[in-house]
C-alpha cells in the first residue's frame, strides 16, 4: 500500500502539474528562470489530489494550536477550504475557519484586505501552494498579523528548495511545514526532464 505522500507525488505527475525542462526552463513570478514548473492550481482541480493535500496537511497541523487558516488569493483558497473540510469531518471534528488575503484591499464596501471568519487574537496558519523566495507567503503573513492574527506556522504543498525561501520564512519567526519538496518530484522513478 502506498503512502499518501507517494500518492501525492504520483498525482503531480499523473495530472501533469509538474514539468521539468532544464534546457529552457520556466519564468517564475519573480522573473527568474527555473527548470521546474509546479502547477498546484491544476493539481487542486482534481478531487483525489485535493483529498491527499487535505489529509497530509491535517496530519501535519494536528499538533498545532490554530483557529483559522488561509493565504493569498487565489491559490490558497482551495488549499485552506480542503483542509478545513477535512478537519471538520475528522474525529473529533475541528472547526478550523478559513480566510483569504486579497492582493490589495477592496476600494468599495468595507475595504477589507482579509475576507473570512477571523477575529483579532485568532491563531492562524498561512497556507500557500509553492515556496520559492517566500515573498507571497510573507505578504499574507504580514497582512494577517496586521489584522491582529497570531501567526506562528506556515504550510506549503511544495518547497522548491530555491532562493532560500525556507530560511527567509523562518527568519520571520515562522515554523514552515511542507508536504513535499522538489526532490520528491524529481526523484520519482521514471521521472526525467521534459515530463
Amino acid at each position: 500500500m502506498t503512502t499518501p505522500r507517494d500518492q501525492l507525488i504520483r498525482a503531480f505527475h499523473d495530472t501533469h502539474s509538474f514539468k521539468w525542462d532544464p534546457g529552457k526552463g520556466f519564468r517564475l513570478a519573480s522573473g527568474l528562470i527555473s527548470p521546474f514548473y509546479i502547477d498546484c492550481r491544476s493539481l487542486m482541480a482534481h478531487p483525489h489530489a485535493r483529498r491527499l493535500v487535505a489529509q497530509m496537511s491535517y496530519d501535519l497541523l494536528k499538533p498545532v494550536e490554530l483557529d483559522c487558516l488561509g493565504g493569498l488569493e487565489i491559490g490558497a483558497i482551495a488549499i485552506a477550504t480542503s483542509i478545513s473540510d477535512y478537519a471538520w469531518a475528522a474525529h473529533p471534528p475541528r472547526a478550523w475557519r478559513t480566510f483569504v488575503v486579497r492582493k490589495q484591499a477592496k476600494d468599495h464596501g468595507l475595504g477589507k484586505l482579509i475576507e473570512g471568519a477571523v477575529h483579532p487574537g485568532d491563531r492562524a496558519v498561512i497556507v500557500d501552494d509553492v515556496l520559492t523566495s517566500g515573498g507571497s507567503l510573507l505578504k499574507a503573513v504580514a497582512a494577517a498579523r496586521d489584522s491582529g492574527l497570531t501567526v506562528t506556522h506556515a504550510l506549503v504543498i511544495v518547497d522548491r528548495n530555491e532562493q532560500e525561501g525556507k530560511r527567509t520564512v523562518e527568519q520571520q519567526g515562522l515554523t514552515l511545514l511542507s508536504l513535499l519538496n522538489i526532490r520528491d518530484l524529481t526523484d520519482r522513478p521514471n521521472s526525467s526532464p521534459a515530463h
